[in-house]
């Protein structure tokens, strides 16, 4: 079998399996995992090198990035810069994003797409499903612990994926 081939069926299979989970029993209306974010984060595992370092990297970078749009949420949610008006929120994601880039320098942080995915999804996540006052909370209400277990998950099923297409690709 072909590597491609063999990366195709594994991720067809797992994938099929995480969505069961995300969607199952991981799911519901008080989910312990979100499906679109565990995608996120496999596809971020093999765009950052598909190995142990891709692994740490995406992990460490989506959840810095989940928990500086914590901080854009929690800043925004509480009032913070109200008397700039419309400006308010603009400026705050402006100087929340930042960090983003600047971190690359640090070898955890160094891939800068990750970084964003996990900032992107927490806002993406917080703003759609009203939780965006949630960010302090100590419990899956909270869009940010959310979408870090979210990117836990996806990225062991992305190297589970790479690993069983090692193996079927032999």
């Amino acid at each position: 079998m072909s590597k491609l081939t063999a990366l195709a069926l594994s991720i067809a299979v797992l994938g099929g399996v995480w969505a069961f989970l995300a969607l199952g029993p991981l799911g519901g209306a008080a989910p312990i995992a979100l499906v679109w974010v565990g995608f996120i984060a496999w596809g971020c595992y093999f765009h950052t090198g598909g190995d142990d370092a891709a692994l740490q990297k995406t992990i460490a970078g989506m959840s810095f990035g989940a928990v500086v749009a914590g901080v854009a949420l929690t800043l925004v949610a509480s009032g913070a810069l109200a008397g700039l008006g419309a400006l308010a929120a603009p400026v705050i994601i402006a100087v929340t994003v930042f960090p983003l880039v600047i971190v690359a320098g640090m070898n955890l942080l160094s891939v800068v797409p990750a970084n964003v995915y996990g900032y992107a999804a927490t806002a993406g996540l917080a703003l759609t499903a009203g939780t965006a006052g949630n960010a302090t909370a100590m419990n899956l209400t909270n869009p940010v612990l959310l979408v870090i277990v979210s990117v836990v998950i996806g990225a062991l099923f992305g190297m589970a994926s790479g690993k069983l297409a090692g193996m079927l690709g032999k």
